[in-house]
Formats: structure tokens, sequence, C-alpha cells
């Protein structure tokens, strides 16, 4: 694996793998462009029903490199403020693709990694990992969307209780906050992550693109124009083929077949 973001697909799932150990999969300016660059192509591809992001090594992903930070010719303000586009770019499409991308968390994943994980619709992590939120030990603050994603997913008092004692977060307390979906053993954090995305890739794409749209979008929208984007949802999913397809199976007492 020489790329700094290798790419692998297998039955219609893209595993994408960090491959910076030596430096603990640390978000550097190549890699983060590296990963944007391949996100923005999975997102239109339709022979990819599903995306895995995992580490390799020891780590999912120390977050920002700042030793890369700290040499930067401009500072490391000029290197964050660089960083941060592309790394912004990375969860904003994982956020928007309508597909589902999985965090196969196989060992810490600090900062903007952390931050990296949380913007995956679901996150497999294995027994020996640890989450560290890291930003504000380093008198920085949090990016990559974790100020959004964090209060949405342990609620506003425990988010400001992580960033203020950064406390490292074991993966059966992270999955007793509801920040993890899934603790397995160390060895089967991949296989686990590629199964659950399988499962989901096998029912309707389209579906599920909907549904995540509207329950991202929920946070945002008034009462009356969230009813008004469910309609529309509804309409567009009754209308695809993958509605026909469903209704006909129901009527028909028969499995459904999806994504044709």
């Amino acid at each position: 694996m020489g790329a700094l973001v290798h790419l692998a697909t297998l039955e219609r799932i893209a595993q994408l793998t960090l491959n910076r150990p030596d430096a603990y999969n640390a978000l550097d300016l190549p890699t983060a462009r590296e990963l944007s660059a391949i996100l923005l192509e999975l997102s239109t591809d339709t022979a990819v029903h599903g995306v895995v992001i995992t580490g390799a090594g020891k780590a999912f992903s120390a977050g920002g490199d700042i030793r890369r930070a700290m040499a930067h010719g401009q500072g490391p303000a000029a290197l964050f403020h660089e960083l941060a586009t592309y790394v912004h770019l990375c969860v904003t499409e994982i956020r928007r693709m309508r597909k589902p991308v999985l965090a196969a968390i196989n060992g810490i994943a600090a900062g903007g990694g952390f931050s990296l994980a949380l913007a995956c619709d679901f996150r497999v992590m294995a027994a020996s990992a640890r989450l560290k939120q890291a930003f504000t030990s380093n008198a920085l603050c949090i990016d990559a969307g974790g100020t959004f994603t964090l209060p949405r997913l342990v609620g506003l008092a425990r988010a400001l209780e992580i960033a203020a004692f950064d406390e490292p977060i074991s993966a059966q307390q992270a999955l007793a906050w509801g920040l993890v979906t899934k603790v397995v053993d160390d060895t089967q954090v991949l296989e686990a992550g590629l199964e659950m995305v399988r499962i989901i890739a096998q029912k309707s794409l389209h579906t599920f693109g909907w549904s995540k749209a509207l329950l991202t979008n929920a946070f945002e929208t008034s009462w009356e124009t969230q009813l008004e984007y469910e309609r529309q949802g509804l309409v567009s999913c009754a209308g695809h083929a993958d509605g026909k397809e469903g209704m006909r199976a129901f009527l028909e007492k028969r499995p459904a077949h999806f994504n044709r």
C-alpha cells in the first residue's frame, strides 16, 4: 500500500485505508487532499454501494499532523487554515453522500481522526481502541465537524465535558454514550464494519439516501419545512424503481430485490 489512502473495492463496498502507519495515520495536507478526492469520486460512483474507512497499523487516525504544522514555513496557523479546508471537504462529502459510510475504528481515533469518525453514519470500534478529542489539551479548538456531530450524538452537557476534560474514551464507554454503533474483538473490526455496510447495501440505497438526508437536515429545519421534505422524499421513493419493487414484494409476500 504505497498510497497515502489505499482504495480497495470488493462486492461493491469501497474500503479506504489511511496509510501513514508510522505517523498513526495523522492527516497532513497530501493525505487530506487524497482522501477528499477519493470521497468525491466515490460519492457519484454508482458501482459503489457503501464505504468503510479504517487505518493501517495500530491507529485509525491521530488527527491533524502537528509535527508538520509546526514545521510549516508560514507557521501552524497557515497550515491548519489549508488543512482544515480539505478535511472539511472530506466530512462534508461523507455527510452528503447518499450511501452508507462507516468508520472501522481499529485503534486510537484522536483530534481530527475523532471528528472524521463521528462524521460517518456508523462506527464499529475495536475493543482495545480509544477515542480522544485531543484538540483542547493542545490549546486548539475542535474542527472537522466535531462541534456539530458530538453534541448531536451525546447531548450538549456531555459534549462540553468531553471538550473540557479530554479524558480518553474506552470502547465500552463510547458504546454506552452512543458514540459508536458496535464494539467487537480487535481482529473482527474491519470485517464487522464491512458486513454492516453489506447489509445496508442490500436494501434500497435510494431510500437510505433520503433517510440520511432527512435525519441530518432535521436539526436545522422548522416543523413545516421538515414535513414538506418528508413528503418530497416519500413521493420520490414511491416513484423510484426500488419503491415500486418494495411495495410489489410486500403485496406478493416475497423478498424484494433492490438497486437493480
